[in-house]
């Protein structure tokens, strides 16, 4: 079964993949951590992805297109695999598309959790993160039991530097210009599933079951 995720900052996809690739058995494949990976371990792909990352430009196209394709070439994504971050563009999508045809294989489900903007930015906002363990919590949904400490290893939790009115605002903008044309070409192809993100984490992995099956 080939996924793939998207949701706005904030829609509570890192839980919903946690879910579905324990349910599942498929690998959680997430852009970020290819990148990271790839970067780390020195890979030619690695090296070419990180000369833009310094200058502080974008990674082009063809080269997310590149690493993301190789990673699923590997062993752990022979039965299936959930994208997450990947594809971004409509060019993404279509490359992405090719390279599958070309194994005679397809994207089966397209996940989109859908959260208003003002229930984003309160949970974002609301994050905490852990200095020492980097366990997750939010102070409106999801607090820790007491104010500031972590509950698994009793660290102090802090905001992210980048959780800012105006930093969450201008992410979840790029976010919307860039997949709204995504939403389309997934919808044209007749693979996307809208969620109500705000129904409660239980809830919306419920209707993800639905979707999926047993």
């Amino acid at each position: 079964m080939n996924l793939i995720l998207l949701g706005p900052p904030g829609a509570g996809k890192g839980t919903q993949a946690a879910k579905i690739i324990e349910k599942y058995d498929i690998p959680h494949i997430s852009t970020g951590d290819i990148f990271r990976d790839n970067i780390k371990e020195g890979t030619d792909l690695g090296k070419r992805a990180k000369e833009y990352m310094d200058k502080g430009e974008l990674v082009p196209d063809s080269l997310v297109i590149e690493i993301a394709t190789d990673r699923l070439t590997k062993d752990d994504c022979k039965n299936g695999f959930l994208l997450d971050g990947f594809p971004r563009t409509v060019d993404q999508a279509k490359a992405l598309d090719e390279f599958l045809a070309g194994r005679g294989d397809k994207v089966d489900h397209v996940l989109d959790i859908e959260v208003p903007k003002e229930e984003l930015m309160t949970r974002i906002l609301g994050r905490r993160v852990c200095r020492k363990c980097g366990a997750t919590y939010n102070i409106p949904n999801m607090p820790p039991k007491v104010d500031g400490i972590c509950d698994v290893c009793g660290g102090e939790l802090m905001q992210r530097a980048d959780d800012t009115r105006e930093t969450v605002e201008n992410r979840i903008e790029v976010y919307d210009s860039q997949t709204k044309p995504l939403l389309d070409y997934y919808k044209e192809a007749g693979v996307i599933s809208r969620l109500d993100g705000t129904t409660g984490l239980e809830n919306v992995f419920g209707v993800i079951v639905g979707i999926l099956g047993d």
